[in-house]
């Protein structure tokens, strides 16, 4: 099948502050101390939350997210090393397991902000396009999209160079789902794609427009 894809704005951005839901902050306070979360202005629970950080050492704060965000996951000595490393490296950039490298980030970003830079800061990058086809009702999933924005991308990029034969559909490509973090699509085939700073950069993105030809079972 034949896309054409138009790119209409990329971002650099340093977080993605929707991510962190109300919920989120009210259950972090919690875990800060901070009495009567629940009770709190809606609009000031960041500003809060920052509070109670700062009221912890930079590895502790670190340790408190990181439980609350990746606990099921990681055990607490890998906590326990991740929260010292952070201090010294942008670990979200760097993790071996793709699948964590999204939420490593935006904990990363919230202790660089509360404290005002005391942790490397990190990067995400914001795609707005506009993908068609022929067949106006295909959807696309991770794996597709990166497959039709490879050919726009500077061949400096680390994915393509990374999953060369994936990005050419003679691969399977399960690593497509961690490589972006965040898919919005809304009307007229309009897509907000949120990757890492690190795989995609802003300047990477070297074409506006171009036309793709994907065979429908390249997936496979």
């Amino acid at each position: 099948m034949k896309y054409k894809i138009n790119i209409e704005k990329v971002q650099t951005v340093d977080e993605i502050r929707e991510y962190w839901s109300k919920e989120d902050y009210i259950e972090l306070l919690k875990r800060f101390d901070y009495p009567d979360a629940e009770d709190s202005d809606p609009e000031s629970l960041r500003e809060l939350l920052f509070m109670a950080i700062t009221d912890f050492e930079p590895g502790e704060a670190a340790k408190v997210i990181l439980d609350y965000k990746l606990g099921e996951e990681l055990s607490e000595g890998q906590i326990e090393q991740i929260s010292n490393d952070m201090l010294i490296d942008t670990v979200c950039e760097e993790y071996p397991e793709m699948e964590l490298q999204s939420r490593l980030f935006h904990v990363n970003q919230l202790l660089f902000k509360a404290y005002n830079g005391k942790f490397p800061s990190s990067s995400a990058t914001i795609i707005n396009c506009s993908i068609t086809s022929s067949n106006s009702d295909s959807s696309l999933d991770e794996a597709t999209i990166l497959r039709i924005l490879n050919d726009g991308l500077s061949d400096r990029n680390i994915v393509k160079r990374l999953f060369e034969e994936q990005l050419n559909g003679n691969a399977e490509f399960p690593e497509a789902e961690n490589i972006i973090w965040d898919l919005e699509v809304s009307e007229n085939a309009q897509y907000k794609i949120i990757t890492s700073g690190n795989l995609i950069k802003k300047d990477e993105v070297i074409a506006s427009e171009w036309e793709k030809e994907i065979e429908e079972d390249s997936d496979k």
